[in-house]
């Protein structure tokens, strides 16, 4: 792909579906069966509602945000949003309506697009008390339909209206400049509130290009991607939306986490972006069932991690027999879980969050490739990403093409390219403070290896410092912790403190296990104050604590009465905890472990 051939998104997508008019694009599930739309009929549909939203008084620059689950109206409506050169605001789902009204204010959105009755009952009361929100428009009928001072509209209705314009739409959107905003993203945020994220049509096409370049030993062709993230994050919103339509490819839409692996296995992609609580979750489920079945079968497979692990770590140390019985070892065990993700898989690629390079190595070594790359939403939002020619899992690979990665003197990693936002809005100190001079400060610790390849330590502001001045990572720590069948979650605190606690969460099958061998009821709450279950999960602490340097042991620790969630807000939409949120609701059980003495 050259992008430089594209002026913006919508014109690439323009392009693409003329050249693909009857291929499948988009699929969902509809009364039980995958039901597809064409590149040709999604074009028509993106015109169809482009001018809609024309006749509506929507303009170009206006920004509009748009609330709904992954979907195909959800590209339709990003898609013909930016073709009248408007802005898209992608909301996330989980967002209360004092989170909607602080996007639609902080925006100036002068309307929203939401897709069901259950969002409308949070997003029409926000759109109501918005300053400049004067329309909402309803992809599904909401069942209450009183806006009180926003006109309400129906998918269909906007539709209809566009039908009696004739404005050439692709033509329009042909005079949108590449440096003009494709998007606001708004960060989900470990702390604080959101800032809104200008990313360009520059921005994501340059991001296209990179993928497209990293990938290219694959011989990109009719691409399957299964889209499970959240669209209104900036990951999936490129490498799920805007890079599979720069290859043409096809894109079916997860019934939800729940549904994961039933959809891998119907759908069968040759490519999955996801965050590593996903790898993880699954690492799980199949030692789990590797565990239940036991006997030959667990054998074998715990065979072939151990002999994929050291042929990743060091191809040249196997024997002559181990490589033969590696081989085997294929056929018999690493077909089988390579039929768990529905047999034709490429890759998988990890973003969002640090992958622990135990979980990289157990899908490498059954030879699943797992791509672990970096990135944030600043930059469009790929960074770096591993080759599949050559993975080095603890890494997060090279930078990709035209990026550019220094390292400032007190290791913070610092990017120039074509990737870069163009600012925050309505925040232009914070815009001078994080692009200083071309370079994104991106507040994240490492260094390049020796073959370039780009190595993440930690967040400068999640770095804890200990009162004897010592600098630890928790984030290290945590994913040590976790990695414990015990553990499911954890939180690691201490800075300014003498040494390290932690509040966990424990794994819910262990809870039932653990309940139903002691006579126990399976509530987290009763069993966080129970002796025996609190010496059952040191069990897992301790193993860690053995492989840890001393100042990083965990020293004491609690559990969590309940998991982290976002619903709960303790953790962000891509499953990152909310390190502020978690001590803020904690904070007396934390503290409460020093004050012990």
């Amino acid at each position: 792909m050259d992008y430089a051939a594209f002026s913006n998104l919508p014109s690439m997508f323009f392009d693409k579906s003329e050249a693909y008019g009857a291929r499948p694009f988009l699929w969902a599930k509809s009364d039980g069966a995958w039901q597809p739309r064409t590149y040709g009929e999604t074009r028509a549909q993106v015109i169809r509602l482009a001018r809609g939203l024309r006749k509506l008084g929507i303009e170009a620059g206006d920004r509009i945000v748009i609330v709904s689950e992954n979907r195909p109206d959800w590209a339709v409506a990003d898609l013909a949003v930016m073709a009248i050169g408007a802005i898209a605001v992608p909301a996330y789902t989980t967002n209360t309506t004092d989170d909607h009204l602080y996007i639609l204010d902080h925006s100036g959105a002068k309307a929203a697009i939401v897709s069901t009755s259950r969002l409308a009952r949070r997003v029409i009361p926000a759109a109501r008390s918005a300053e400049s929100c004067t329309s909402v428009i309803s992809i599904e009928t909401p069942t209450d339909t009183t806006a009180g001072g926003v006109d309400l509209h129906g998918w269909e209705e906007v539709m209809a209206l566009g039908d009696g314009d004739d404005t050439d739409i692709p033509a329009l959107a042909a005079g949108i400049d590449r440096e003009e905003t494709a998007c606001f993203i708004y960060t989900s945020g470990t702390g604080g509130r959101p800032k809104g994220v200008m990313l360009t049509h520059r921005s994501i096409l340059a991001n296209c290009d990179g993928a497209h370049h990293l990938l290219h030993d694959y011989s990109l062709g009719d691409e399957i991607f299964l889209s499970l993230l959240p669209l209104s994050h900036s990951y999936e919103h490129t490498a799920g939306l805007f890079f599979p339509i720069s290859i043409g490819a096809q894109i079916y839409y997860c019934e939800g986490p729940d549904q994961l692996a039933a959809n891998l296995q119907e759908v069968r992609p040759t490519i999955m972006t996801a965050v590593p609580r996903l790898y993880e979750v699954l690492h799980d489920r199949i030692l789990r069932g590797v565990e239940r079945k036991g006997g030959r079968s667990a054998a074998l497979f715990h065979d072939a991690v151990r002999l994929g692990r050291k042929r990743y770590e060091d191809p040249t140390s196997l024997t002559l027999t181990e490589k033969l019985y590696d081989w085997l070892l294929s056929k018999l065990v690493r077909r089988k879980v390579s039929g768990r993700f529905g047999g034709r898989l490429k890759a998988f690629v990890s973003g969002g969050a640090a992958l622990n390079p135990d979980i990289g190595k157990f899908f490498l070594a059954l030879d699943v490739t797992l791509l672990q790359g970096y990135g944030q939403t600043e930059a469009s939002p790929v960074v770096s990403a591993n080759p599949p020619a050559r993975v080095k899992i603890h890494t997060v690979g090279p930078p990709l093409k035209g990026v550019q990665v220094k390292i400032a003197e007190d290791g913070e990693i610092l990017i120039a390219g074509d990737l870069l936002m163009k600012g925050y809005w309505h925040d232009p100190d914070t815009t001078a403070a994080t692009i200083v001079d071309g370079w994104l400060h991106t507040g994240d610790v490492g260094h390049l290896d020796e073959d370039g390849y780009l190595v993440i330590t930690d967040r400068k502001k999640d770095i804890i410092v200990n009162s004897g001045g010592d600098n630890i990572s928790p984030a290290r720590i945590e994913s040590k912790l976790t990695l414990q069948q015990e553990i499911l979650q954890a939180m690691v605190y201490g800075d300014k403190r003498p040494y390290l606690v932690a509040l966990v969460v424990p794994e819910e099958s262990f809870v039932e296990e653990w309940a139903s061998a002691n006579g126990k009821t399976a509530n987290l709450a009763v069993l966080a104050e129970d002796e025996g279950f609190h010496k059952a999960v040191s069990a897992a602490v301790d193993r860690v604590n053995a492989d840890l340097a001393q100042i990083e042991k965990v020293r004491r620790f609690k559990i969590a009465t309940e998991p982290f969630t976002t619903e709960n807000g303790m953790m962000t939409p891509t499953l990152k905890i909310r390190r502020h949120k978690i001590r803020e609701h904690y904070y007396e059980r934390l503290d409460g472990l020093y004050a012990r003495g």
